[in-house]
């Protein structure tokens, strides 16, 4: 051995890591309000819970995620300043379904080699979709991982923590029959289902700059566009009054998700031409020749969130909904489970999803493209 080995030349650049910490300092500063204590760079990231004292009975609620194979997508095309808001909705829109309020989030990049600039455009978008969310992103960490990933390779993950009143907690406890679904548009493919998204891409030759008509736009501005965050505006609808669960569809699809929130005993009627599926989902199964059982077990297919709802507060949710801006439908009903009609094992009757032994889910109709 010639020369001596160095931190550096071992391919971990600490200068860098420091660098990228200074350009994503203020993105950070501007999430926080008067509860966090001592601002960013410390052991441990500090919020003052005096703020819960004005809770009864408070109940927190963690969630952790990450955005999975959709970063292939930002380091393909080189663009890292949205990924944030695809981690961001992952993990905080997972706290909003019991109602609870995001308080403050922490971040995880592991990557090949710390480019300054591309760690601090990840860390902005974190921040710019906290600030959306309401929520303070805390602190986080960046670990260069150089021979475990490529030099220009990263992944995120992040972690959260909210606040309920228990009295105030959403749930399957809450829902009743005759309660109506409210379904919440997706902004598009959101980051689930990535790995088959790409697998469909990949088997047609389909390159990234590629125009698609019927996008209007080109296919890795279409894939990359950015999950909807729903916390703020959820609990704003919350507050309408009348919502008894909420549903975020995430990996598994529409079904699967919603009978998380049902409780044993009862079923939802969706009909699958009460929406029109955007044309990302129509494309993708067309490209591949996905069957649509796959499609809808795989993807949101353009509902991101579902509200299940006292009737009698149904018109003034989505009066609110689209005040806010944000599009929302009737999607359909809770009832009781009849064993004749809902058929166990029907592959349009979906339950027993996710390890949770809760309601059901019958699907109906076929979907209308756009």
């Amino acid at each position: 051995m010639n020369q001596p080995i160095t931190y550096a030349s071992a391919g971990v650049d600490t200068a860098a890591g420091d660098k990228a910490v200074e350009l994503m300092k203020g993105a950070v500063r501007a999430t926080h309000g008067p509860q966090v204590i001592g601002g960013v760079g410390g052991f441990a990231g500090l919020w003052d819970a005096s703020a819960l004292v004005g809770y009864r009975h408070p109940v927190l609620a963690t969630s952790t995620d990450g955005v999975g194979t959709k970063v292939a997508i930002a380091q393909a095309l080189d663009v890292h300043d949205t990924i944030g808001f695809d981690l961001v909705g992952m993990v905080v829109d997972d706290i909003v379904v019991v109602g609870a309020t995001p308080l403050f989030m922490t971040d995880y990049i592991a990557c090949g080699r710390v480019v300054p600039e591309r760690i601090a455009d990840v860390v902005r978008g974190i921040a710019a979709a906290c600030q959306v969310a309401g929520t303070a992103l805390l602190g986080g960490e960046t670990a260069e991982h150089p021979g475990l990933l490529g030099p220009d390779e990263y992944d995120v993950a992040g972690a959260a923590t909210g606040v309920v009143e228990a009295e105030a907690m959403l749930g399957p406890d809450r829902v009743r029959p005759g309660d109506v679904l409210v379904a919440l548009a997706s902004s598009g493919l959101h980051s689930n289902g990535y790995s088959l998204v790409r697998a469909v891409v990949g088997a047609a030759g389909w390159a990234l700059d590629r125009h698609v008509d019927d996008f209007g736009r080109t296919l890795g501005a279409e894939l990359l566009e950015p999950t909807r965050v729903y916390a703020g505006d959820v609990l704003e609808l919350a507050a309408v009054g009348g919502v008894h669960a909420l549903s975020h569809v995430t990996g598994g699809g529409l079904a699967a998700n919603l009978a998380r929130v049902l409780p044993a005993g009862l079923v939802a009627d969706v009909d699958r031409a009460g929406w029109t599926v955007p044309p990302v989902f129509a494309v993708v199964q067309r490209l591949g020749q996905v069957p649509w059982a796959d499609l809808e077990s795989t993807l949101n297919l353009g509902v991101g969130m579902v509200a299940v709802v006292d009737p009698e507060s149904v018109d003034a949710l989505l009066a609110r909904a689209a005040g806010l801006g944000l599009p929302a439908w009737v999607l359909g009903g809770v009832r009781q489970l009849d064993a004749d009609r809902d058929p166990a094992g029907s592959p349009d009757v979906v339950a027993g999803t996710k390890g949770v032994a809760g309601g059901a889910v019958h699907l109906s109709g076929s979907y209308r493209l756009g």
